[in-house]
């Protein structure tokens, strides 16, 4: 190796590293935090490993201040989110890239050209229309705009696209059905695509404010984000119990990334594919 591309190699991988640290230092300060007793994050000059470990503040967010609820009903929401979506968005990928209908193209078209329309715009006309349908302060209702969305549909049909058409000809030919090929074929083979929009997806449905907030009006029906944006009014001070609170948020979905890594990765690099 010349010494030009070693300390091309070496700047970059200096430069990656220093940029994993920073990104990893407030998140492991922040599990530190939560295990501090009360005050010591405060405490000047700070500190960044608890005097002694404690778990008060988590037990304090499940049995006194009741978020377990708040817990189930984020992991109701993300999950069934996260199947439908799974299930619409296929199915219209699957649509788009290979069954041949007037106005296919024209209509994907539209669907692309809206994705420039932010998503705070129809917000307002979404909930009047599920207000004439009663699903305002409902699980549906909070799970609704999430069942298919336009950059799902992109997705998958730029992934489908590329699956070799003589393949599925084969399968019509021998009889089986639309759905018996995008059951038994189509699907497997998108393995990688799936995992990545299911992480969207969750992580969407998981950390989603705003949506929760207008659409639920009951305390026993908040997610997680607005159930720990209510604690911040009432237990500002108390940073240790935030930062307890921000740990449960996040833990799910580094988990779901944790398992799902080889397949999301795959899935990003699928999505380059020409279509």
């Amino acid at each position: 190796m010349s010494p030009r591309r070693l300390f091309t190699s070496v700047a970059v991988h200096t430069a990656l590293t220093i940029g994993a640290v920073l990104t990893v230092i407030p998140l492991l300060w922040m599990l530190s935090a939560s295990l501090m007793p009360q005050g010591e994050a405060t405490a000047f000059p700070p500190r960044l490993l608890p005097s002694r470990v404690t778990f008060e503040h988590y037990l304090d967010l499940f049995n006194r201040l009741r978020l377990g609820r708040s817990f189930l009903n984020s992991t109701i929401v993300a999950v069934f989110s996260t199947i439908f979506s799974l299930l619409f968005n296929t199915m219209a990928g699957y649509a788009f890239a290979k069954l041949r209908f007037r106005g296919r193209d024209r209509i994907f078209s539209l669907l692309v050209a809206a994705l420039a329309i932010p998503a705070q715009v129809a917000m307002l006309p979404l909930f009047l229309l599920l207000k004439t349908m009663g699903l305002v302060n409902t699980y549906v209702g909070a799970m609704l705009p999430l069942m298919a969305t336009i950059y799902g549909i992109f997705l998958i049909r730029q992934f489908m696209v590329s699956l070799p058409d003589d393949l599925i000809a084969a399968a019509r030919i021998d009889g089986a059905s639309e759905f018996r090929i995008y059951w038994s074929i189509v699907l497997p083979l998108a393995r990688p695509v799936l995992a990545t929009l299911a992480i969207f997806t969750f992580m969407s449905a998981w950390n989603d404010f705003i949506w929760p907030l207008i659409i639920l009006t009951d305390d026993d029906k908040y997610t997680l984000p607005v159930a720990v944006a209510n604690l911040v009014g009432e237990h500002a001070l108390d940073l240790e119990l935030m930062m307890a609170s921000s740990v449960i948020t996040i833990l799910p979905v580094l988990l779901l990334f944790f398992f799902l890594q080889k397949q999301y990765i795959a899935g990003l690099m699928a999505g380059g594919v020409k279509g």
